[in-house]
């Protein structure tokens, strides 16, 4: 009998370790499919409600609020694989907000990696050298990234606005490209080419040649926007700022055509008549000696260079080749037989 029993306990045990083995090989074997199930929907494409999607995610959303907000602009991401997604890659308190693009075929899992990494659509806007500042307000109203809340502001608001002492703008923001994420302010964008304008100018003014004519950083700026104007050839801006310099030394007429044309304004009808010339105004510096009241344009930071370290030239006469170069003269008489050959087409 007690071996009867022992032989019973023996075979108990063994048809339970072959029980226990048979359930760990079902527990495995559906793990193995659930985590291969799951990896395939991480990684499945997702079918948008369009070919591109953007999307705002909210500061201080979780992962539910995220999930409610991408479904909400047509990007069907499932809620729980979600969150169990986001809490299995440890992301949940990384998600950041801002705007997202998607494209079609993007997945669940790099929909969760962009928001957990930041990798927010960027937008640009491009502010063009020896543009004008109304050419800037108009091209900033035109973006559609940007939310425009400087359209009812007067230029002097809009300067008030971001906190500049001048209420004057032109010439007072910088040429660049500025990138931002969507619907981002437009008032934010005049605020930094602002700033990074005064940067750039006290930068130039701080390590400029010795002896230059001008008492204040506006006056190089003054400078910088006429060198901007006159070429964009960069051997010629800084003889061209010698040029000016040179003049404004010694009394004489700055004699600069685009300064006249900016004071016409939409009077000028794209070409400069003897009349134009001979009307007296704030920027006819045919007229009036000197420097004109502001700058006439956005000088780049070439033209910054070139006005506060001019070449050493005496020249006080220069005029265009007609190959967008120019023929710098130190007198009249030469300046005069360079107009007959570049101007007049006379040998």
């Amino acid at each position: 009998m007690k071996h009867e029993r022992l032989v019973i306990k023996q075979q108990r045990k063994k048809r339970l370790r072959l029980y226990a083995v048979k359930l760990l090989c079902v527990v495995t074997t559906s793990a193995v499919l659930l985590a291969s199930g799951f990896f395939i929907w991480a990684n499945l494409p997702l079918r948008l409600a369009h070919h591109t999607l953007d999307v705002t995610i909210k500061a201080s959303s979780g992962v539910r609020s995220i999930v409610a907000q991408l479904r909400s602009e047509g990007l069907p991401v499932q809620a729980m694989p979600f969150e169990i997604l986001a809490r299995l890659l440890k992301v949940t308190t990384q998600l950041k907000a801002g705007n997202y693009e998607f494209k079609q075929g993007v997945t669940s899992y790099q929909v969760l990696q962009k928001i957990a990494q930041g990798d927010v659509s960027q937008y640009a806007a491009t502010v063009v050298e020896g543009w004008t500042f109304a050419q800037m307000r108009t091209a900033l109203a035109q973006h559609p990234a940007l939310t425009h809340d400087v359209a009812d502001l007067t230029d002097a608001q809009l300067m008030q606005a971001i906190g500049a002492r001048e209420t004057q703008p032109e010439g007072l923001f910088f040429p660049d490209t500025y990138f931002f994420e969507k619907n981002a302010s437009e008032l934010g964008i005049y605020r930094r080419a602002y700033e990074l304008a005064q940067e750039r100018l006290m930068l130039a003014w701080t390590t400029r040649a010795a002896d230059l004519p001008y008492k204040t950083p506006y006056q190089v700026l003054i400078v910088a926007s006429l060198i901007e104007k006159e070429t964009g050839l960069p051997t010629d801006r800084p003889f061209i700022a010698a040029v000016f310099a040179n003049r404004l030394r010694i009394g004489m007429a700055l004699q600069t055509d685009p300064s006249i044309i900016y004071g016409l304004a939409n009077d000028y009808t794209g070409r400069l008549r003897k009349k134009d010339l001979k009307m007296d105004g704030p920027y006819n510096t045919y007229t009036r000696p000197g420097l004109p009241p502001t700058p006439i344009a956005l000088p780049g930071q070439a033209a910054l260079d070139a006005a506060t370290r001019p070449g050493l030239s005496a020249a006080l006469y220069f005029v265009s080749r007609g190959d967008g170069t120019s023929e710098f003269s130190n007198n009249l008489a030469d300046h005069n037989r360079a107009v007959d050959k570049f101007i007049r087409g006379m040998q």
